[in-house]
């Protein structure tokens, strides 16, 4: 795991790459128990997320909207986890965040590639802009893709 920085003392960056963790933490919990109020809760009011069908939604009524369709039930039979693989603090209290997403369905394997761009307030980590797509040649990738490939 890479984490880049010019300007936050490593004891500092440290407890912010903690903190992300706990952001990255909940979102996969919120998702793997169908929460969606918890992950809502993660996010600015003024949040960009694009989805890894590629629905882009802006604000957090449009997530919102989005979420409270597909979560309750559209992770039946799935699991998600997601590893942190990079964090790049552009400012001190904005970070561009990599992932690595990993669906297991009664189908196979699939991988996601999310980028989320994470800025601090009130002391608090939020959600800001995401966009999220598949890795085709990840080797953990099943046949048909059983999550980026559905339409």
């Amino acid at each position: 795991m890479g984490f880049m920085s010019t300007d936050i003392a490593a004891p500092a960056r440290e407890a912010e790459i903690e903190a992300i963790k706990q952001v990255v933490a909940t979102v996969e919990h919120s998702q793997n128990n169908e929460l969606p109020d918890e992950f809502l809760g993660l996010f600015r009011a003024d949040a960009i997320w694009t989805t890894g069908g590629g629905r882009r939604l802006y604000g957090l009524d449009a997530i919102s909207a989005f979420t409270h369709q597909v979560l309750p039930g559209g992770m039946r039979g799935l699991s998600v986890t997601f590893e942190l693989e990079h964090v790049l603090f552009i400012r001190p209290d904005v970070a561009a965040v990599k992932l690595r997403q990993v669906y297991r369905t009664p189908d196979g394997v699939d991988v996601g590639s999310p980028l989320w761009i994470m800025a601090k307030e009130d002391g608090r980590w939020l959600l800001t802009a995401s966009q999220n797509i598949g890795v085709p040649d990840d080797e953990e990738v099943s046949p048909g893709r059983p999550v980026f490939g559905a339409a």
